[in-house]
C-alpha cells in the first residue's frame, strides 16, 4: 500500500472511530462573525484539531468544541448537535 494510501485510510479510521465520514458536512462561527457557516471535515490534525474546508474552498483547523454535525434527533428530525456530544456517544457505544 502506498504512503498516500496510509494515510488516508488511517484518517478516514480516526474519523469513524469519533463518529464522522471524510466529506460530511459541518457548521462553525468564524471569530470575525456570528453566523453559523458551513464546511466539510477533511481530516483530523495532529493537535486534535478538525480541518475543514468552507464554502469556498479554505481550509481551516478548528478545535472540536466549534463544530456543529447534522444527526438524528429524538424524533428522527436532522438537528444540528455539537461535535463533542457526538463524539462522546460513539465513543461509549465502542465500549459495549
Amino acid at each position: 500500500m502506498k504512503r498516500d494510501q496510509r494515510a488516508s485510510s488511517e484518517q478516514a479510521d480516526v474519523l469513524r472511530r469519533i463518529g464522522l465520514v471524510a466529506g460530511e458536512p459541518v457548521r462553525f462561527k468564524r471569530a470575525d462573525r456570528g453566523r453559523w457557516q458551513e464546511g466539510r471535515i477533511a481530516r483530523v490534525e495532529r493537535d486534535g484539531s478538525i480541518t475543514v474546508h468552507d464554502s469556498h474552498g479554505a481550509a481551516r483547523s478548528l478545535r472540536p468544541e466549534r463544530l456543529e454535525v447534522r444527526r438524528p434527533g429524538r424524533r428522527g428530525k436532522l438537528r444540528w448537535c455539537p461535535l463533542i456530544d457526538v463524539a462522546v456517544t460513539w465513543e461509549q457505544l465502542s465500549l459495549f
